[in-house]
């Protein structure tokens, strides 16, 4: 499939975006211009995930958008997902996920540029950096050097994502280090009005390729 991995990156949130209404959301988003889509649930065993990961997953594919699964491996070479996120739980399991999963594989790698060229080697398709800013979704995660966005373009020829506290009013500065994409849960789910607010976050992308 032709990926996308460049604009506005939305992440779900198990209080944010719940089960009655996380469709309709997420479907918001995607009209107004997000290119990626992650499931992030904290909450729910795999089989209660299965068809709300399908339901996302065409979703997704009709506003030729990319859908993503944080953390479950499994669940996500049994559904065939496009997308697959993990994070430091995960980093040693890489290559043997690499060797299965056939989908868009991205790691988060916070601060660490050297994790990030590791990762790179063994395949991955993006690095997320963060946090970058207090995230009241992860309010213990440590704020990173924005530096790291800059240094990351110029030794990594994978794209990079940026998250953490990241709202439409303070993104510009890290796409302008060379983010490619822009992580966003609360500043998104949290607003009045989605389309809206994803529209701010697509149109600082304009013009950047």
């Amino acid at each position: 499939m032709s990926v996308k991995l460049n604009g506005l990156y939305v992440i779900s949130d198990d209080t944010l975006t719940p089960k009655e209404t996380i469709l309709k959301q997420i479907e918001q988003a995607l009209k107004a211009g997000a290119t990626v889509v992650q499931l992030r649930d904290k909450i729910s065993k795999d089989e209660e995930l299965e068809e709300l990961i399908q339901k996302l997953q065409e979703l997704c594919k009709r506003y030729d958008a990319l859908f993503v699964l944080n953390d479950r491996i499994e669940l996500a070479i049994k559904l065939n997902c496009d997308g697959l996120h993990i994070g430091r739980s995960d980093h040693h399991r890489v290559k043997e996920i690499r060797q299965e999963y056939k989908g868009v594989l991205g790691i988060s790698c916070y601060g660490d540029l050297a994790l990030a060229k590791k990762m790179e080697d063994l395949n991955v398709d993006y690095v997320a950096f963060g946090s970058f800013f207090t995230s009241s979704t992860k309010p213990l995660a440590a704020v990173v050097d924005k530096e790291v966005i800059r240094q990351g373009k110029e030794q990594l020829n994978i794209p990079v994502c940026v998250i953490g506290g990241i709202t439409s009013k303070n993104a510009q500065e890290l796409i302008n280090k060379g983010a490619n994409m822009t992580a966003v849960i609360s500043d998104i789910w949290k607003s009045d009005n989605i389309e809206k607010k994803c529209t701010e976050f697509t149109k600082l992308f304009k013009g950047k390729k």
